[in-house]
């Protein structure tokens, strides 16, 4: 095959895996000698607490990553260099350094990211070195998919139609590095210290092994094979938090220590062979196609409504706002199901996709706070962040955003909790000290007698609170602040 470089090097950011890996692909196509690199950016990491699992997870995948790569190029000194510093720095001295033609990595669609690829390939550009970058995290991106009018879609369903319609083997193919693998260099000499531990990054250790979140590729290989088996039953389970219904691929894929092709590829699989369940979820990957879709076209989102007349909300603010929010993030809103998946997030970086959509609703049209506080809150929380997914999912609850649910629809708590707790297995796990509470009133336990209470060991006021709002009442405010955007 005739090379277009003697040299490069792939930057390794959302794709830590080697497998279906289309810029490491592209980048073995292309160069004669290979290096590998990741960045630990300080430019993201200096913002974060010192105690966070994503920087964790990132780090235990680097480590399988190096692994993998020496076993894909056959040599044990074909290692993975690992830099620690802003990575438009970093990554131009590393290329200067090698000596390479050319620096390779999988498209990035965020605008932070965004900006700091444009001052990467200025620099590199500025030392005769060219960046190329190829899609890699998601089935259809940019422009690919318009309407007939030649515009972005803002409605998901005529988009999924159009993704069905579109897709073909060619997208969900798999990028095969093994046939190019001789290609993967040594590190230099002075550049083999390996994947820094986590006290030299200035990161403390997690409870990630403790909640069984593995990383890497072999931790999504474990979720898929798990989640395989209970596939076809997704469009009955996914809604139920005590159920084990969702794929928990969430942090995999955005870390992309697994393939959305992969992914992709078996949930379309499963449809045709007519898995109601795997059409479900082959739906959700396509929300996610959505979401980035709806960021790359409109980006104003990523700081106000997509709908903009819905910045004029007036939200409530000051220190009855502040105290509202502390409440919601600490679980002490009164509302067990609220309070039991701020819990779960606050302990395990997670939080299942219906609660997301109930602790949502709740803060911004029980609360009357601001979608974007909750935005934030996520963004600092969720193992599996992801900008245009998050920045998705809450204009959807706020009714600001494309395709949203109707600004007069306003979740109900407590019978979201008495449909999807039925039975308050969620809620007894995670608010213990209502565990002893009849079903019936475990989801409203203001409603108990005080003889109920005592009885279940409740002290409403002290070891749980009462409600922070009154549900019927909050309601009709929020619809009096939509008001502005009433049509």
């Amino acid at each position: 095959m005739n090379k277009q470089f003697d040299a490069g090097l792939i930057w390794f950011r959302r794709d830590l895996r080697v497998s279906d890996n289309a810029a490491l692909c592209l980048a073995l196509q292309a160069c004669k000698k290979l290096y590998c690199v990741f960045v630990f950016d300080t430019e993201i990491l200096d913002a974060l607490p010192r105690s966070d699992r994503r920087v964790e997870f990132i780090r235990e995948s680097l480590c399988e990553l190096d692994t993998d790569l020496r076993k894909l190029s056959g040599q044990a000194g074909a290692a993975l260099i690992v830099r620690h510093g802003v990575a438009a720095t970093e990554i131009v001295a590393l290329a200067g350094r090698l000596r390479v033609q050319a620096v390779f990595a999988a498209h990035d669609y965020e605008p932070q990211a965004l900006a700091r690829d444009a001052r990467v390939r200025g620099k590199l550009a500025d030392a005769g070195i060219a960046l190329h970058t190829c899609k890699d995290q998601v089935i259809f991106e940019g422009r690919e998919l318009l309407t007939q009018a030649g515009t972005a879609y803002g409605v998901f369903t005529p988009y999924k139609n159009k993704w069905l319609a579109s897709v073909t083997a060619q997208h969900v193919r798999k990028h095969d590095a093994e046939p190019l693998a001789s290609a993967l260099q040594p590190a230099p000499a002075d550049f083999t210290a390996g994947v820094p531990t986590l006290a030299a990054l200035g990161f403390e250790k997690t409870n990630l092994g403790q909640l069984g979140i593995s990383a890497g590729a072999s931790g999504a290989h474990q979720r898929m094979e798990a989640f395989n088996e209970r596939m076809d039953r997704y469009h009955e389970t996914r809604d139920f938090p005590a159920v084990k219904g969702p794929s928990y691929l969430g942090v995999h894929l955005r870390f992309g220590t697994v393939s959305i092709r992969q992914l992709a590829a078996s949930a379309l699989e499963r449809q045709r062979q007519g898995s109601r369940g795997a059409a479900v979820w082959l739906g959700e990957l396509i929300w996610r196609d959505f979401y980035f879709s709806i960021l790359a076209n409109f980006p104003h989102v990523a700081q106000g409504a997509y709908r903009r007349e819905y910045d004029a909300i007036p939200w409530e603010h000051g220190k009855p706002a502040n105290a509202l929010f502390a409440a919601w993030c600490e679980g002490r809103t009164g509302y067990p199901l609220v309070d039991a998946a701020m819990a779960q997030i606050n302990q395990t970086g997670y939080m299942h996709n219906r609660l997301r959509m109930v602790a949502g609703s709740f803060l911004v049209k029980d609360l009357g706070i601001d979608w974007r506080w909750g935005e934030t809150y996520f963004a600092q929380h969720l193992n599996d962040f992801d900008l245009a997914a998050n920045n998705g999912g809450w204009q959807w609850v706020s009714s600001s955003g494309c395709d949203a649910q109707p600004w007069f629809r306003i979740f109900n708590p407590i019978s979201q909790s008495e449909k999807f707790d039925r039975e308050g297995k969620f809620i007894r796990r995670y608010l213990p000290q209502l565990a002893h509470l009849p079903t019936a009133l475990l989801h409203a336990p203001w409603r108990a007698s005080a003889a109920q209470l005592q009885e279940a060991g409740v002290a409403l006021g002290q070891n749980y609170p009462l409600p922070i709002v009154d549900h019927a009442e909050a309601r009709a405010r929020t619809l009096q602040r939509y008001a502005v955007v009433k049509k």
